[in-house]
């Protein structure tokens, strides 16, 4: 017997029959739209075959009590036409609902995934802090579904889960099921029993291009509560930061060859970190003694190719309409090589990647009042030059005081109207005198207000770098690119002041340029170098072309005793089959002939085909010993013979003893030169960039790479973003420094 349609709004039992039901769902009784505001109400209906022991049995038996079903946060992450939901972990879950359970606070923001964003609860938003992004919606998920073709659960929107959890409900305290649920939008959704809930499509919205009926009625499967699902829940983040790393990118907007942002790399990268950290320091991290390390991206392209510079538009003016394509990726990447070899582009880039690195650091400290770890930086590629050009042109507390000779007369100007004739400005003194500026104010203005008062870039730049040595002489740092500065300590810095003006001279022979006049180091004579508001621990330099741009700029040899003014390390990580990168050490130590340092694999061990190759060498020295001690064994065999089988030569018996004794001696000593050759590996000391150890560190390639080496060198100039091997050298080198040592991984 089958039931009678219910009224309005309601739900309606359908035939007991699941199989029949889930075979042709058109066969239950239809109801009527539900209203949004109205709780379903339930109208009974028995069944035929309600007399069978087993459903006899079933109605004696107690029902289980309702519980309601525990929510779980989700963020959503779009990308193309593809739209992906990702969960928070515990702990940010739990955050949200119990700050979307308080009542009486009207803003309500929740740092999330490590404090790197906010989530606006009641705007169901969620925003980035360090960099910017388009917000994405957050969804507060208790029902999920899942049909044929998709690989994993998705979430109902919040409405349609409270209406699901609704109808839900009422079944479990009535312990009546096999019931339709129709919704406005045409969607139905069948509860046949706790673990059976299926939802059907209406048809009026299945694909047109469907061709049977049965792809028609698919339905899809639908899950309550995120314990039922499978999804992985990613682990909290913990909330101590023992390092800060910013990481700046190379050339173009793209950083592997999945053309993922600097934001996406720097997150798997971060990813890795933890991973590592959870494998190589857990008994550290179980004592508190570890935290986490965080990793900020630095983007500088956006800020080059943006609407301040004009770049683009000047170049698509003069650029060839044929094989648009590769012309537009020509311009989008290769010539950030050009412009950072422009005076004018590369006073722009530089200037861009030291004033995002101090917001982000100043940003970071706002966030994080606690933090009282070191911080290091990390380039890749282009980025890395740009770094090592910073970090050489850094000064320390006593140079910002006494600044360069001639620089006092230069900007000691009492005006506005003074500073701009001693510029060659002075046709617009009237149009800043009219918006009320005098010098106190100029040095307030950043690039882009000077940019809306209609003064062209060459005198901005003029502009800006005039004020940023005003402060500079007066102890004072600019306002423009940081808004907050941090005292320097002078005690960090590796080598005095005089040895620094030592290799600027001795490199200056190189050129017709006083380098230390213009006081820039080993970088670009015509740029100004900022200043960064901390001193860095550690630079790591990834695939970088950094011996390559010395050597073009006629840098033919490093002082071994020169260092960083405000840097203590220095890594210069490379791919053996990168074709940008380039070694330091032999610009250092010319007179030896260093291989560089092998990277360990993360799981404690060489990969097989190097391990191959190192056992083959072994074999290939074994045997050369082996056949040095035959002959050994000969000669002293031949000397050995009867002296009846010897010729009677009466002076030359002791000639010839002679002869085999030395023989034997070359023998012996052979082997014990490559003996001692194959154990003992003296320690050289490379210079001051790095405190005296070693700088060049090479990964090892992957067997598959080993087979074509130009196959994958596209790819090996890209691989540092994911590699577990380069993410454990930097944990090693950070630890390190804190008195944490590396612990051995369990294979």
């Amino acid at each position: 017997m089958s039931s009678t349609p219910s009224k309005e709004g309601s739900l309606s039992q359908a035939s007991p029959d699941i199989n029949n039901i889930v075979d042709n769902p058109t066969e239950t009784v239809s109801a009527e739209k539900l209203p949004e505001n109205q709780p379903p109400p339930v109208v009974d209906g028995a069944s035929p075959s309600s007399a069978s022991s087993f459903e006899i049995l079933d109605m004696e038996s107690v029902p289980a009590p309702y519980q309601e079903v525990q929510p779980h946060w989700f963020y959503c992450r779009r990308a193309d036409d593809n739209t992906s939901w990702f969960p928070f972990s515990r702990e940010d879950s739990d955050k949200l609902e119990r700050t979307c359970n308080t009542a009486g606070v009207e803003k309500r923001v929740v740092a999330v995934d490590g404090e790197r964003y906010d989530v606006h609860v009641k705007e169901r938003k969620r925003y980035a802090v360090y960099w910017q992004q388009a917000p994405t919606e957050v969804r507060r998920c208790t029902w999920f579904y899942k049909g044929d073709k998709d690989t994993k659960f998705m979430p109902y929107p919040e409405d349609f889960s409270n209406r699901l959890e609704e109808a839900y409900m009422i079944a479990v305290t009535l312990d009546e099921w096999k019931r339709k649920l129709d919704f406005p939008t045409g969607e139905t959704v069948i509860l046949h029993n706790p673990k059976l809930i299926m939802q059907y499509q209406p048809v009026g919205l299945q694909d047109e291009w469907m061709t049977s009926p049965s792809e028609q009625t698919r339905p899809r499967t639908v899950k309550r509560g995120i314990d039922n699902i499978f999804v992985e829940i990613p682990d909290g983040e913990p909330e101590k930061v023992d390092h800060l790393v910013f990481m700046v990118h190379g050339i173009g907007p793209a950083c592997d060859l999945r053309f993922r942002s600097i934001i996406q790399c720097v997150n798997d990268f971060r990813s890795a970190s933890l991973s590592l950290l959870a494998s190589h320091y857990k008994h550290a991290q179980q004592d508190g003694q570890v935290g986490r390390v965080e990793f900020l991206p630095v983007n500088w392209h956006s800020a080059l190719h943006g609407d301040a510079t004009g770049v683009d538009e000047d170049i698509q003016r003069i650029t060839l309409p044929s094989i648009s394509r590769l012309r537009h990726f020509t311009n989008d990447t290769l010539l950030d090589l050009f412009f950072y070899n422009s005076p004018t582009y590369c006073q722009t880039i530089v200037d861009t990647v030291a004033s995002e690195i101090n917001k982000l650091h100043a940003l970071f400290n706002q966030r994080h009042p606690d933090f009282s770890g070191a911080v290091s930086v990390v380039g890749h590629s282009l980025g890395s030059l740009i770094l090592f050009d910073l970090l050489t042109n850094q000064k320390t507390g006593t140079e910002i005081r006494e600044g360069r000779p001639g620089e006092q007369n230069e900007v000691n100007c009492d005006t506005l109207e003074k500073a701009l004739c001693r510029l060659g400005l002075q046709q617009y003194v009237d149009m800043l005198q009219a918006e009320t500026l005098d010098l106190e104010s100029l040095a307030l203005c950043s690039d882009h207000d000077l940019k809306d008062l209609g003064i062209p870039l060459g005198p901005r730049k003029k502009i800006l770098t005039y004020v940023r040595r005003m402060c500079q002489v007066k102890g004072q740092a600019p306002v423009f690119p940081l808004q907050e500065t941090s005292d320097h300590d002078e005690s960090q810095s590796p080598k005095p002041l005089s040895q620094q003006q030592h290799f600027h001279r001795a490199q200056s022979v190189t050129g017709a340029v006083d380098y230390e006049y213009f006081d820039v180091g080993i970088g670009q004579v015509c740029i100004d170098y900022p200043q960064l508001a901390f001193q860095p621990q550690t630079f790591f330099a990834f695939g970088s072309p950094i011996g390559m741009f010395l050597t073009v700029r006629g840098l033919k040899r490093i002082d071994p005793n020169y260092a960083f003014p405000t840097c203590k390390s220095f890594y210069n990580i490379y791919h053996p089959y990168d074709p940008v990168a380039y070694r330091i050490e032999p610009m250092i130590v010319a007179e030896e002939d260093l291989e560089p340092m092998l990277i360990p694999h993360h799981k404690g061990r060489k990969r097989m085909h190097l391990e191959l190759k190192d056992s083959l060498t072994r074999m290939s020295m074994d045997l050369k010993n082996n056949v040095l001690g035959s002959l050994r064994i000969a000669w002293q065999s031949f000397s050995r013979l009867p002296v009846t089988a010897l010729p009677p030569v009466e002076e030359g018996e002791t000639t010839t003893q002679n002869n085999l004794e030395e023989t034997q001696g070359v023998c012996e000593e052979a082997e014990t030169s490559m003996s001692a050759e194959q154990n003992q590996q003296p320690e050289i000391k490379v210079g001051m960039l790095n405190r005296g150890r070693r700088i060049d560190y090479v990964l090892q390639e992957k067997p598959i790479e080993s087979f074509n080496e130009y196959l994958f060198a596209i790819q090996s100039h890209l691989c540092y973003w994911e590699s577990e091997d380069t993410a454990l050298l930097l944990l090693k080198e950070i630890y390190d420094n804190l008195g944490v040592p590396l612990e051995q991984p369990q294979i």
